[in-house]
């Protein structure tokens, strides 16, 4: 392989993207714009849960519990009813989420001890932010009946009275548990791998449509020397995207990098690598530049938005698709990328995924030789 017929066709290929200005848009102004929106979009904190009051005891002990919930950032008081007709319908109507009913001996049993239930009415659709609301609403309600207990305590004795067990959470890394720190380095695998793979998809697909191939196997051009020139611009222009990315998630969406630049831009690399050279195998088995976008797509967009663990835990998938997942690149990339922007962790610790990654990418490569080869023949 010779540096100077590989250069030949880089230096074709960066001319081409720089001319061609839809080509110049998808890579470097459409990974902006997607991790714009679903950074923006994306949020796995359930804030502001609308919920409906129905208080038929109307007393301080009642108002009190009222105040709980909606001096809580969970909740925003959506209204308040007197029937449950009215309930229903602000839940049809997407109103309300949820709705708490106090009966109206409330205060009465409360003061006596004897114990009281209030009722939490819930819309389901959505079952996971239903959950989650219900998990904030009991919380919400035993810190109150905690309160209520140690009260009656103290007058039945006479003395303040502690709780014997108390919990001390200490959260660290994402010590906000700001969901956007979260999701905003895996979106950043998510999109890389997308857009990687678009990109070289279309190059050897396009000498093809347009006739040129053959007079690129006329030449004395090996198949190595075409792949690697052809992947030179577009890895270029990849590593600007991390670069924007990292700066957009640094700038715009407040996330800081905890771990090493250049360990973070190292990784990178060789995952793009790998992702570029999935793009031109795609484009030489194709030969056409609409079934190599759409296969690059389906490959690409699917297995990292599902089973990359970017939005859903691997561990609470069924086992055969868990297997699934270790076939997928951007799974370890994730990871990479989490342990260094959330755990400031480095190669010790993630030298295993970047193991999977370095195979991908050396896979990929000898995959693309083996098959331009064949089509030289």
């Amino acid at each position: 392989m010779k540096a100077r017929r590989t250069w030949a066709v880089a230096r074709k290929e960066f001319i081409h993207i720089v001319r061609d200005p839809r080509a110049l848009g998808i890579a470097i102004v459409l990974p902006m714009v997607l991790l714009f929106l679903f950074g923006f979009a994306l949020t796995l904190d359930v804030d502001n849960v609308p919920i409906m009051v129905w208080d038929q005891n109307n007393t301080p002990a009642s108002r009190d519990l009222v105040d709980r919930f909606t001096g809580s950032r969970y909740f925003t008081l959506a209204g308040t009813a007197d029937n449950y007709r009215s309930i229903v319908r602000a839940v049809d109507r997407r109103d309300a989420l949820m709705a708490l009913v106090i009966p109206t001996d409330f205060e009465r049993k409360l003061e006596s001890g004897r114990g009281t239930d209030v009722q939490l009415l819930v819309d389901g659709s959505d079952a996971n932010t239903a959950s989650l609301a219900i998990g904030y609403a009991r919380a919400i309600v035993q810190t109150y009946a905690g309160g209520v207990q140690i009260r009656l305590a103290r007058r039945m004795l006479g003395r303040p009275l502690s709780l014997p067990l108390e919990l001390y959470p200490r959260v660290w890394y994402n010590t906000d548990m700001d969901s956007t720190d979260f999701i905003v380095p895996g979106l950043i695998a998510v999109i890389m791998m997308i857009i990687a793979a678009l990109l070289t998809s279309l190059t050897v697909a396009r000498e093809w449509e347009t006739g040129t191939m053959e007079q690129l196997i006329s030449t004395p051009l090996k198949g190595a020397e075409l792949i690697i020139g052809k992947l030179i611009p577009y890895f270029a222009v990849g590593m600007l995207d991390m670069l924007l990315s990292v700066l957009m998630g640094r700038f715009v969406f407040g996330v800081p990098l905890r771990g090493s630049v250049l360990a973070l831009f190292g990784m990178s690399s060789v995952f793009l690598v790998g992702a570029l050279a999935l793009g031109i195998f795609i484009s030489i088995a194709t030969k056409n530049q609409l079934m190599a976008s759409q296969f690059a797509f389906v490959l690409t967009f699917l297995p990292a938005f599902l089973l990359s663990g970017f939005m859903f835990d691997i561990a609470n998938m069924p086992k055969a698709l868990q297997m699934v997942t270790y076939l997928v690149p951007a799974r370890y990339f994730v990871t990479m990328l989490r342990g260094l922007y959330l755990k400031g962790v480095g190669p010790a610790v993630l030298w295993s995924d970047g193991i999977f990654l370095v195979i991908f990418a050396v896979l990929m490569l000898a995959l693309s030789l083996k098959k331009f080869k064949k089509q030289l023949a």
